[in-house]
């Protein structure tokens, strides 16, 4: 098990990565969470399967239709049980 922190920059705010993200950790069984953060990045939390997890992570260098991704920081930890119920998306000030 892993837990994965990113930040994703470019244009990617307003092309529906958060839920994009949402549906494809869905699928994959990863728990965690993401989030628009005030400067134009988009900051993600996986929590899983070492391999599942590291799709996600390829995932989010292309992101979805309308994304162009230029940059994402990747810190990687391994975990022994994961810390979130689900995979959720959070709003400004949560």
């Amino acid at each position: 098990m892993i837990r994965a922190h990113l930040f994703v920059e470019g244009r990617v705010q307003g092309v529906f990565f958060r839920y994009e993200t949402k549906e494809k950790a869905i699928e994959k069984r990863v728990k965690g969470w993401v989030r628009n953060l005030g400067d134009g990045r988009v900051e993600v939390l996986f929590e899983g399967e070492k391999d599942r997890v590291e799709e996600l992570i390829e995932w989010c260098h292309r992101g979805p239709f309308g994304a162009k991704v230029r940059k994402v920081d990747v810190s990687v930890e391994e975990i022994k049980e994961q810390t979130y119920p689900d995979f959720s998306i959070r709003y400004w000030g949560r």
